[in-house]
């Protein structure tokens, strides 16, 4: 006899990630375009006015080694380019021509797929994304590891806080 497991956290989010992702993945194919999801991040934050790795990174809540990895696919691609900036220090991340008329394509996905989380968030009755973000910025005050430390500390001194 087993006993079922509950998914953890990071699995529940892997998979309503995987699920969104292949949602979107579909519609690219269905728009004609070869495109990864993975670089409407990065588009939205160059589109934002983001012009450098740093600046992307700090838009996207995504790591600089995620995002130089993208780029450089997108590079790949022919939907970016990079040029040195002015000062030679920093690298300037910019839309090929290409890249711009892909952009153009993608708003009206874009807004499309802002209205439909909207509709998901109505469906399950709470803010989704909003939920994230408090999530996000309690984990980032008192990251994962140190409440595992606590806990296990706790369980140890055989009482459980949830401090």
């Amino acid at each position: 006899m087993s006993r079922k497991i509950e998914p953890g956290l990071g699995e529940l989010l892997r998979y309503v990630s995987e699920l969104v992702e292949s949602g979107a993945e579909e519609h690219y194919q269905q728009m004609g375009l070869k495109y990864r999801a993975r670089y409407t991040p990065v588009l939205r934050a160059i589109r934002s006015g983001a012009q450098t790795v740093t600046e992307i990174t700090s838009r996207t809540h995504l790591t600089q080694g995620a995002i130089s990895q993208t780029i450089s696919q997108m590079e790949t691609d022919a939907i970016v380019s990079r040029q040195r900036g002015e000062d030679g220090r920093q690298t300037v991340v910019q839309l090929t021509p290409a890249g711009k008329k892909l952009v153009t394509k993608l708003n009206t996905h874009w807004s499309a797929t802002f209205e439909a989380i909207e509709h998901l968030e109505q469906e399950i009755g709470y803010p989704l994304r909003h939920v994230l973000e408090n999530a996000a910025k309690a984990l980032e005050q008192r990251g994962f590891a140190q409440r595992l430390t606590s806990i296990k500390q706790s369980l140890k001194a055989g009482s459980v806080s949830h401090a």
